[in-house]
């Protein structure tokens, strides 16, 4: 056994953590997002073609955090969830298809939100504080079908507190991987959801829509369960082999990006909720491989619903957020069943679902 290849002693540490007990998520009856209190998952997906959104609510509020760390990113009011600025709580995140076009689908949720009373309060009126962001999605199927400010307002009004749907739906209809060789070996991803309840009552959990340039890999075996493709189609090419032999990538700019939330039932300041955001970013790095690159929009949210009175261990709730966020981005690509011209990890792997 070679131990010092760094996929099998990462596998190894996780299987050891495994076997000691210790909680790394992803049971079979996991509700994912929704295992927060107080936060409600819906979707939207069109049926014109594999696009759609998906909103996470929290009528009630809560403390929120962002990190952006793609090259490509498509966001809106991102900005006013920076530590030093005045609005504390956000009502709602949304993530979408669609490219820029789906940026639209915040005011949808935001119509949702103010029919209902929910919003800052401004004295005038309450505004809902939606921030949102979007990936590129416009390769598959038709381009001038994109999610529009109704989509928004539907999956708004779908949102509930069930477990989170997974797959092919919402933000995750269009998602792709594996296209560090070009969008014709890529792989159907989708969106999945993850979640962690210690025995104290602490929850954090993950939401992620897995439309990455890299291929997904299993932390837990080092191995890729979906991404670029042999030439032939017919099998997994392993991007980290085919960069390290010389490989170039055929990849073009802004059209991968890996969408997360991560939210927990503790109590966190705004800077708090950014240093969470932050952390949930080493599941990227665990579950994609290549992670981060020049041409993905990467981008996670936190949030923090602060309904427990204990005051929780801020390096804690971050730790358990990259984990979360690595078993939701293998949970996304399992959960996929695929499109014509684009597999799924099913497809190829005998795996059982987590």
């Amino acid at each position: 056994m070679d131990l010092h290849r760094p996929g099998l002693l990462l596998g190894l540490s996780v299987a050891a953590a495994m076997t000691a007990g210790l909680p790394l998520g992803g049971a079979m009856d996991n509700r994912g997002l929704t295992e927060v209190e107080g936060v409600k998952v819906g979707h939207y997906t069109l049926r014109e073609r594999p696009t759609g959104c998906t909103v996470v609510l929290v009528e009630g509020g809560a403390t929120a955090g962002v990190d952006v760390r793609g090259s490509a990113p498509g966001t809106r009011e991102t900005d006013l969830l920076r530590p030093v600025n005045l609005v504390q709580q956000v009502h709602a995140i949304v993530l979408s298809g669609g490219s820029a076009f789906g940026l639209d689908t915040a005011s949808g949720v935001m119509r949702f939100l103010e029919e209902r009373g929910v919003g800052f309060d401004t004295g005038v009126a309450r505004v809902p504080i939606v921030p949102a962001a979007i990936l590129f999605d416009l390769s598959v199927g038709d381009p001038r079908v994109r999610p529009t400010a109704d989509c928004g307002y539907r999956a708004a009004a779908a949102a509930s507190g069930d477990a989170v749907v997974e797959g092919d739906v919402g933000a995750g209809a269009g998602a792709t991987v594996g296209k560090v060789a070009g969008q014709a070996r890529a792989m159907k991803a989708g969106l999945g959801s993850s979640a962690i309840r210690l025995p104290d009552g602490l929850v954090v959990a993950a939401l992620v829509v897995v439309n990455a340039l890299g291929d997904v890999v299993d932390p837990v075996s080092g191995r890729v369960i979906a991404g670029m493709r042999t030439p032939d189609g017919r099998g997994l090419a392993d991007a980290r082999v085919f960069l390290r032999n010389g490989g170039r990538s055929a990849a073009r700019l802004g059209e991968q990006t890996t969408l997360g939330v991560v939210a927990t039932n503790a109590r966190l300041t705004k800077v708090e909720a950014t240093k969470v955001a932050e952390m949930a970013h080493d599941g990227f790095a665990r579950a994609i491989s290549p992670a981060h690159t020049p041409l993905d929009g990467d981008a996670i949210f936190a949030l923090a619903t602060g309904t427990r009175d204990a005051k929780d261990d801020l390096l804690t709730i971050g730790a358990l957020a990259a984990d979360a966020m690595a078993d939701a981005i293998v949970r996304a690509a399992r959960a996929s069943a695929g499109l014509p011209n684009l597999p799924a990890a099913r497809a190829f792997t005998q795996d059982p679902a987590r």
